[in-house]
């Protein structure tokens, strides 16, 4: 072999080598990290089929990663004049608004910012509410804890007033001056108060992991194959030929 030819083949070789090793060891981690992920969603699920807290419990426990997705059971009552829509919330494709609602606990000036649930939009007139109705006095709400709503994308300033885009919830406890109790809960139970919620499903989000590991695990097949087409197989079917 050539001089030329062998460190042509070297360099190839070792190119090669360090294209497999690098797309397998991110497949590994994108597998790991896929199993992070379901290994999550099931210490989600264990605490969502958890008894519901008291609000005592739920006070000493919010704001913690472990409590997300634990049931609650709150009494208190509904501060309306703080009521927020949260515009272009989509439930089986259609338009409308998640209701924010915050509950002042009883025996207590802590706050809990209760999404409510989702009602749909008028269509020939945005600006109208929907027709939510907000029992007065002392209610129970079964729920679960949940970060604050999820925030869309948005043009400009945020936005203040009844309907917004999206809401922040140190904002919001420094607008309304509220002691809000970190995170928010989000209701469950059947359609009431003008209300629906269908809450979408935790996710695992695994799918995608794994999805990405197969992809490196198959780049690095085919830098095999290349590798093996290219440096071996091809020169001995042109050798073939010549002779």
């Amino acid at each position: 072999m050539p001089p030329l030819t062998r460190w042509r083949f070297w360099l190839l070789s070792l190119a090669a080598a360090a294209g497999i090793a690098l797309t397998l060891s991110l497949g590994a981690w994108q597998w790991g990290r896929g199993q992070q992920r379901l290994a999550l969603h099931a210490a989600i699920e264990q605490r969502m089929a958890l008894p519901p807290l008291a609000a005592h419990d739920y006070l000493a426990q919010a704001g913690a990663p472990a409590a997300l997705h634990r049931p609650v059971r709150l009494v208190g009552q509904w501060l309306p004049e703080h009521t927020v829509f949260l515009d272009n919330r989509q439930v089986e494709g259609r338009p409308g608004f998640y209701v924010v609602t915050p509950l002042r606990l009883a025996n207590s000036d802590r706050v809990a910012l209760v999404q409510r649930g989702w009602a749909p939009r008028n269509f020939v007139d945005r600006s109208v509410l929907p027709a939510v109705s907000t029992p007065a006095g002392e209610v129970e709400v079964v729920g679960r804890i949940a970060p604050p709503p999820a925030k869309l994308y948005q043009f400009g300033e945020a936005s203040s007033g009844p309907i917004r885009q999206n809401l922040d919830w140190a904002a919001f406890r420094d607008e309304t001056r509220l002691a809000l109790v970190e995170g928010s809960v989000q209701q469950l139970g059947p359609p009431s108060e003008g209300l629906v919620r269908d809450w979408p499903p935790v996710a695992a989000g695994a799918d995608k992991n794994f999805g990405y590991a197969f992809q490196w695990w198959a780049l690095s097949g085919l830098i095999f194959i290349l590798y093996v087409w290219f440096q071996f197989i091809g020169p001995r079917r042109r050798a073939v030929r010549r002779a």
